[in-house]
């Protein structure tokens, strides 16, 4: 697995964002005048800006993070309307879009990447490399646990699968062993004390490799946030609200991000077929919902990193929506 410096994309914008593969964005998503999109992962306005300067079109920017949000009402003014901003997860958008009598949209952008207005916040909680209250949530509003929560309620065996699982980290055992060890004596409260443990249990990391902290730290976000299970949620959200001819694209930056978004395209464009022993699995549909745009995932190009060090690890895929219904899922049991 590829582990981008603490995790996301890098941002500079009219908000400070620099997004991630623009030029190939906008190339895939073909924005039209009179088009309608969805910049499901708002953050730093980059994607939703390119788009509206791209065309005449309607952007619908979502973001879990009101203060996203809020940073985006000089973006929205500027556009005279042309950028809604919504409150929420891209994984509820479909009922984001309902109360503005949106039922059909023309393409969807995901970035999946943490932006560096969040990890540049120390307050935040999500960084180990600057001090601050163990929060990792990227809406500070949810009522759901902070990581401070997993850190000090957790057993050590559910620790270790959280950061094997989501950190793919092989030293997991011996850092949660450190984790629960460090807590008796007092609660882990800071992402300074948490970074120590971890690095003391971790081993010696190679010349110009990644901080040991680094697995721990991306394992514990994406638990708090559900960022797996909003992904696979947003993709059926997409395949249910592109019209025949739109445009899906989603720029992850790490495997467990990217992996359901490959076998997601792979599957409804028919070039494989369902795992019956996957959490979802889905019917057949008679025809496929969509089309591969790109066979391969996009990366971003030398140029392109050496600007942006923090886009190494994006991988971009894209999907064009067919007139088939969307398939028909289940759980399995």
């Amino acid at each position: 697995m590829s582990v981008p410096p603490e995790g996301g994309r890098s941002d500079i914008s009219p908000l400070g964002h620099i997004p991630v593969m623009k030029e190939a964005m906008l190339s895939l998503i073909a924005p039209k005048d009179g088009g309608i999109y969805v910049d499901g992962t708002f953050g730093g306005g980059g994607y939703s800006e390119a788009l509206l300067e791209a065309a005449s079109c309607v952007v619908y920017g979502i973001d879990r993070d009101a203060e996203a949000l809020r940073a985006g009402d000089a973006l929205s003014m500027r556009f005279g309307g042309r950028l809604i901003l919504l409150h929420g997860r891209f994984a509820e958008m479909e009922s984001l879009l309902a109360p503005h009598d949106v039922r059909a949209v023309d393409g969807v952008a995901l970035d999946l990447g943490l932006s560096s207005r969040q990890l540049d916040q120390g307050e935040r909680g999500f960084s180990f490399r600057l001090d601050g209250p163990l929060d990792m949530r990227m809406d500070r509003e949810d009522p759901g646990p902070t990581a401070a929560d997993l850190v000090n309620g957790g057993s050590e065996s559910d620790l270790a699968a959280t950061i094997a699982r989501f950190g793919e980290e092989r030293r997991a055992r011996a850092i949660a062993r450190a984790i629960v060890a460090a807590r008796a004596e007092a609660p882990i409260t800071r992402t300074g004390q948490l970074a120590a443990i971890v690095r003391g249990a971790a081993a010696r990391r190679p010349r110009g490799g990644i901080d040991p902290a680094t697995r721990t730290f991306q394992a514990l976000r994406i638990r708090v946030n559900d960022e797996v299970g909003e992904v696979e949620r947003g993709l059926r959200q997409m395949e249910r609200l592109l019209r025949p001819g739109g445009r899906a694209l989603v720029v992850s930056f790490h495997s467990l991000e990217d992996r359901p978004v490959k076998r997601f395209f792979r599957e409804r464009s028919g070039e494989r077929q369902p795992n019956r022993h996957e959490p979802v699995a889905a019917t057949k549909s008679p025809d496929p919902t969509f089309k591969l745009l790109t066979r391969r995932a996009r990366r971003p190009d030398g140029a392109e990193v050496a600007a942006n060090p923090r886009a190494r690890s994006a991988r971009l895929r894209a999907a064009e929506r067919t007139g088939a219904p969307p398939w028909q899922e289940r759980l399995v049991a």
